[in-house]
């Protein structure tokens, strides 16, 4: 588990997996080297062949007229697939198998101590070869097989065909250890196969079956129409599926036309039952009236009002506006006046009695509806019986459909396979008369080449490629292995991963004393621990490991020194566990999987801190003692990194820090 986060922390990667590195790309330049000039020589020789439109590869049907130059393509199928399975079949492969074997028997061996020689490992290797495939076949793992057959399929592998989206051209390659011999095998393939091809697409007959057909799909034809024709008259039609348009139209309009007839109907008859129920409770006259006069009780306060303004006026006659009568006459008359304007001043009363107008209308409305009800019965019984009509003959159509359906397919079939029929008779006759001419539709545009260059291996190429290649070799070996790398070799990302603080990442100083960064790691652990707790009542602190010699003693004397200093007790694994105010007391509990007193020593601490070791402690292993200690003691209140190295050379950081 590494923390990238630099391009130093890069570099750091690389040293840590320097020697993987290292072996990896010795081996690829290795390699490399070796191939360049070990590898066997490989000759190319090519050839290219036009399959010009024609023949066999034709998607469309052949015209009696001259042959395009350019040639549309067909999107349907591309007929090169069919060509390029035909020249690497078995039968092409095991007759260019046999020739190039004839021919290697015929050959003299070739002179001086190096033909000697390949000529002897030829055949031991043969001699071995086959003794290996006889064993084999004795088990039943394998079957024998023929030396052409070898043969055929060791040619097969070193023979490539292919065309381009579109191209009518086949690019031919085949690679041979020696040019010569590839020039001849890839001619004698071009000739077997155009003689294969000849022979097998050769028709004969062809001409006499197509005629014979075309004759009885006539006859089939004429039988056809005679007995279509009059089963049409039967049903006054031109052709059953026009006669069930033409019917079922007609009954979905005369359906329509009912469903609003009788929505119309429903209409009426619940319109005409409302109005009758409504002037039944009508009245038969209407009466208005209106009688216009004062309100007694307002003549009656009128008068006492006016007879109240008399009296206060003899009554100022004789006292002031602030005499008590005055006063008790100004709040009568008050009272009065609102009392006077609370009162309804005029009454009115008439009555007039005339014929209900609503009740007359009502009536007319309820004769117009029955007639248009009565028009609309009428409508319906001729519209139903119509359609009980058109359902007849719709049902007698339909009886003799599926009669004319099978006569209308028949037909239809026989007149597409008489088109076919004369199309293919068409290209019999033209195939038959290339046939006699001897006429291929494959051109050899160019003939197989000799090439005395080599194709492969390119030796300039491998040594030039050899350390770029070993470094990138290596580079990959570097990132596969931190992929799968499951040690610990910092504290970067600790505690999201394992959930635990990380108190302090504690420098290796086995190469050399104690430095600046040792002691800072220390002391980044004496800050951490709570020192007003250790001031009032001391405390227990449980250094455990998962295994024995991760550094818990070594950490436990570093702190002990380090908290001496500081003005601290210290005692280190005591019988009696019971700190002191300002002491504080270092449990040692390494190996937890075989130390016994581990968990007792750590029954009796307050925190509890784990001791990993750098480079040597792995994610599992952390895993499993934090998941240990956190079931025994419900917690770990931190984790120490010891012996953590920074691989990085010096010299190398002083580059990088430039």
């Amino acid at each position: 588990m590494i923390d990238i986060r630099s391009l130093r922390d890069l570099i750091r990667l690389f040293y840590i997996f320097r020697s993987e590195f290292k072996l990896a790309m010795i081996t690829t330049v290795v390699l490399a080297v070796l191939g360049a000039f070990m590898l066997p020589h490989k000759y190319v020789s090519d050839a290219r062949l036009l399959v010009k439109p024609g023949r066999e590869n034709m998607t469309v049907p052949i015209d009696a007229s001259d042959r395009q130059t350019v040639y549309p393509q067909s999107t349907t199928r591309d007929p090169i697939v069919d060509e390029e399975k035909m020249l690497t079949g078995r039968p092409v492969l095991l007759e260019v198998a046999r020739l190039y074997l004839n021919e290697l028997s015929a050959e003299a061996p070739k002179p001086g101590v190096m033909g000697s020689i390949k000529a002897a490992v030829r055949k031991v290797r043969k001699a071995i070869s086959q003794g290996v495939s006889q064993g084999l076949a004795a088990l039943g793992l394998v079957e024998l097989q023929s030396d052409e057959e070898i043969m055929a399929a060791q040619l097969a592998s070193h023979f490539q065909v292919s065309h381009g989206p579109g191209s009518n051209v086949m690019d031919l390659s085949f690679t041979w250890n020696e040019p010569m011999q590839a020039q001849r095998v890839l001619q004698t393939w071009i000739r077997v196969y155009t003689d294969q091809r000849t022979a097998v697409l050769g028709r004969k007959g062809l001409v006499l079956f197509y005629e014979g057909k075309v004759r009885e799909v006539d006859q089939q034809i004429d039988s056809a129409k005679s007995l279509l024709r009059s089963r049409l008259e039967q049903i006054n039609g031109t052709s059953a599926q026009e006669r069930l348009d033409m019917l079922t139209k007609r009954l979905n309009d005369l359906r329509t036309r009912l469903a609003e007839i009788n929505a119309e109907r429903s209409a009426l008859q619940n319109g005409i039952s409302f109005a009758a129920g409504r002037a039944r409770a009508l009245p038969k006259e209407s009466v208005s009236e209106r009688d216009l006069s004062q309100s007694a009780s307002w003549l009656a306060l009128s008068a006492q009002l006016a007879e109240l303004k008399r009296q206060r006026a003899d009554a100022l006659r004789v006292f002031k506006d602030t005499a008590p009568t005055i006063k008790a006459l100004n709040d009568s008359i008050a009272q009065l006046e609102a009392q006077l304007k609370d009162e309804d001043r005029v009454v009115q009363r008439s009555e007039k009695r005339t014929p209900n107008e609503l009740n007359a209308s009502m009536e007319r409305n309820q004769l117009e509806k029955s007639v248009r009800l009565q028009e609309l019965n009428t409508l319906y019984a001729a519209f139903d019986k119509e359609v009980a009509d058109l359902e007849a003959a719709r049902r007698k159509v339909m009886e003799r459909e599926p009669e004319l359906g099978r006569l209308e397919q028949l037909l239809s079939v026989a007149e597409k396979s008489r088109g076919l029929y004369l199309d293919s008779l068409e290209k019999a006759r033209i195939d038959q008369a290339l046939d006699d001419q001897r006429i291929n539709n494959i051109a050899q545009i160019q003939e197989a080449t000799f090439n005395p260059t080599r194709s492969s291996p390119n030796s300039m190429l491998l040594l030039f490629m050899a350390l770029p290649a070993g470094a990138m070799v290596g580079l990959m070996v570097v990132y596969l292995y931190s992929l799968f790398d499951q040690r610990i070799h910092d504290g970067g990302r600790f505690e999201a991963r394992f959930g635990v603080p990380l108190w302090s990442t504690v420098k290796d100083i086995t190469e050399g004393g104690p430095d600046n960064d040792f002691h800072a790691s220390l002391y980044r652990i004496y800050g951490t621990l709570p020192l007003e707790r250790i001031a009032r009542e001391g405390i227990v602190l449980g250094l455990a490991s998962a295994r024995v010699g991760e550094g818990v003693s070594f950490i436990a004397s570093r702190l002990k020194t380090l908290l001496e200093a500081q003005a601290l007790t210290v005692r280190i694994n005591p019988d009696q566990v019971k700190p002191a105010p300002g002491e504080v007391i270092l449990l040692e509990a390494s190996g937890l999987h075989s130390n016994r007193e581990a968990f007792v020593r750590l029954s009796q601490a307050n925190l509890i801190v784990l001791v990993v070791e750098a480079r040597a402690s792995t994610i599992p292993v952390v895993d499993n003692a934090l998941g240990v200690l956190r079931t025994a003691f419900r917690k770990v209140d931190g984790v120490i990194v010891n012996r953590r190295r920074f691989e990085v050379p010096p010299k190398v950081l002083r580059w990088l820090q430039r």
